[in-house]
């Protein structure tokens, strides 16, 4: 059983950086996958980016490539989320996921474990 809980959220500006954190705690000896993913407002979830802990290649949704960059402190137990040049329709909910399942990451969206979310609210 793994549990997620993300920090970092908050009110910022246009082109405006943030970083979130997430704590990943419980069984993580075979985590295979972390991942993070968003529910804006009137939009359907989408996933946002995934690391996958084997070799460290991660993946970004188009909308968010170039700007976003997903690390991972494992002696920490930490995800982080590095989000640059945000704008307002980045706003939304914020939530960690993570995923046991052996191989290359699938889609963020069926990574089983997630977090409560973290707000993320850009606006001038």
């Amino acid at each position: 059983h793994v549990q997620l809980v993300e920090s970092g959220g908050g009110s910022v500006q246009p082109e405006s950086s943030l970083t979130l954190s997430c704590l990943v705690s419980g069984f993580t000896q075979d985590l295979n996958c972390l991942g993070w993913f968003r529910q804006r407002p009137g939009k359907e979830r989408e996933g946002v980016a995934s690391i996958w802990t084997y070799d460290g290649r991660t993946s970004f949704a188009d909308s968010v490539k170039g700007r976003f960059i997903i690390t991972r402190d494992k002696a920490k137990d930490l995800v982080y989320l590095q989000m640059n040049g945000l704008q307002p329709e980045d706003t939304g909910m914020y939530y960690c996921a993570a995923d046991q399942l052996y191989g290359t990451c699938r889609d963020v969206l069926d990574f089983p474990a997630r977090g409560q979310g973290t707000q993320v609210t850009v606006s001038s």
